[in-house]
């Protein structure tokens, strides 16, 4: 994997990308962050906090800062929050400064693995799958655009996921 300075993580909200994160971190050896969880840190209140006092707008610019930050580093796996790449610059940022790994399962699993979230504030509505459905629609062609892999966690535990991504990091 030799010069590897960065993992990032992409893809929809349930896909696995904090959990799968913290493995591959913990197989290399790497620092693990969460740039929703560096978000709240910053802030001292919850994501669903943020979406209430600034709407989505002013959660994009704090997770946009939060990115040009956490991208600067060096030897990490950054999990990023499912909406990340709608910035420009933040693809920009994640494209250039490290490897790009888009996580990605179906809307149906995503549903499964987040509907009694109540911390996901783009799925407080009527029909959540049907959000998921849209959701993925707009962002997939992003998350391909920069992806230097794409891994599937369709039916698949974290840990087969991060050992595949270990495998592929490897390969390079």
């Amino acid at each position: 994997m030799g010069l590897v300075k960065n993992i990032f993580l992409i893809g929809p909200m349930g896909a696995g990308k904090s959990t799968i994160g913290r493995q591959v971190a913990s197989l290399l050896r790497l620092e693990f962050t969460d740039s929703d969880r560096e978000i709240q840190g910053r802030t001292g209140v919850d994501i669903p906090t943020i979406f209430d006092f600034e709407g989505e707008e002013g959660f994009r610019k704090r997770e946009k800062a939060a990115i040009e930050d956490l991208t600067n580093g060096e030897g990490q796996v950054l999990a990023t929050g499912g909406g990340a790449v709608l910035d420009p610059d933040n693809r920009r940022n994640l494209s250039s400064r490290g490897v790009v790994i888009y996580l990605t399962c179906s809307p149906q699993q995503q549903y499964e693995r987040t509907m009694r979230d109540k911390n996901r504030p783009l799925l407080q509505t009527e029909d959540p799958l049907a959000k998921l459905e849209a959701l993925m629609e707009e962002r997939d062609p992003l998350y391909q655009s920069i992806a230097d892999f794409v891994v599937s966690t369709e039916n698949r535990s974290a840990q087969v996921v991060a050992k595949e991504i270990v495998r592929k990091l490897e390969e390079c």
